[in-house]
């Protein structure tokens, strides 16, 4: 099930295209992970999708209803850049307030159970200046939880966190993934960290999107292999398939030809130079998770 869908989404301010016919899709369950350069358009994305900004054009739909319904509204909590927090009043204060302000039910027993959630003491009275940053921002998603949301959209939850943060906002986000079945879109410009809790990816770029994938499929696109061109592309493969019994290959445009099995490539070159077929170019290929982002993104920055 698709729980957030959106078809052409575009934000135009003055003369420019923050958003540019965006096509998302998020299923339930997802740890959706958002990447980007500054200014790509993923935090104007995030804020069209709780409405906190209004489309230029297009459509987006929330559980399968238009964001604009009610009911989709209330599924959602979120936390875009940083959390709005009085900062002379406790953690446990900050929440109450927010629970009253929301209507909830029995705010006092919501409040110290996200607390827990969260790993923040219910009985704490520190005031929230005293708090680090990693408690900050738990303290933040404590107010996304709130209301008890199908779906997470948070802003970069781990910028600016210690290692120790942002181990503790991995743990807490996985947890409340698969003990709750929380639907989680995240962006981060930590791209070592976000692999290890993103179970699908969407890169952004200019506005646009370029790609989306699964975790699985990132791993695979990621996999050192050895490519060759020739001009005979069919033939150089019927030859080596049946020399190195390959399983794992394929074809791409203008004649290359990529391996993922490992194989010598002296050998595959010797093999096709005894069939006479011309090696025009042959190497190996390494990229790891990083360097794929930052090819998909155009550039060398970070998201």
């Amino acid at each position: 099930m698709a729980v957030i869908q959106t078809i052409g989404l575009s934000k135009r301010y003055k003369d420019k295209w923050a958003v540019d016919h965006l096509g998302l899709q998020v299923e339930q369950g997802d740890i959706y992970g958002f990447i980007g350069q500054n200014g790509a358009g993923k935090s104007t994305t995030l804020k069209l999708l709780c409405g906190l900004a209004s489309p230029t054009q297009g459509e987006i739909t929330i559980f399968d209803r238009p964001l604009r319904d009610t009911v989709a509204h209330r599924r959602i909590g979120v936390l875009i850049e940083q959390p709005g927090l009085y900062h002379d009043l406790s953690g446990r204060e900050n929440l109450y307030l927010y629970a009253t302000l929301l209507g909830l039910d029995d705010p006092k027993r919501q409040v110290d159970e996200t607390l827990c959630t969260v790993g923040l003491s219910p009985h704490g009275k520190r005031p929230v200046k005293q708090y680090s940053m990693g408690m900050k921002q738990r303290l933040g998603v404590g107010l996304a939880l709130l209301g008890s949301p199908d779906l997470l959209l948070l802003d970069e939850p781990i910028n600016g966190l210690d290692p120790e943060g942002i181990r503790e906002m991995r743990e807490l986000l996985q947890r409340l993934n698969r003990e709750r079945g929380l639907t989680i879109l995240l962006s981060s410009h930590i791209l070592g960290e976000l692999s290890k809790i993103a179970t699908r990816y969407g890169i952004i770029r200019q506005g646009k999107m370029i790609e989306q994938l699964s975790a699985q499929e990132l791993e695979q696109k990621c996999t050192d292999y050895l490519h060759l061109r020739t001009a005979q592309p069919k033939k150089a493969a019927a030859i080596l398939e049946r020399e190195f019994t390959l399983r794992r290959w394929e074809m791409r445009p203008e004649g290359e030809m990529r391996i993922y099995d490992t194989v010598n490539m002296k050998s595959v070159g010797q093999a096709l130079a005894q069939a006479g077929i011309a090696v025009e170019e042959m190497g190996t290929h390494q990229q790891d998770l990083e360097g794929y982002f930052l090819e998909k993104m155009g550039g060398t920055s970070h998201a």
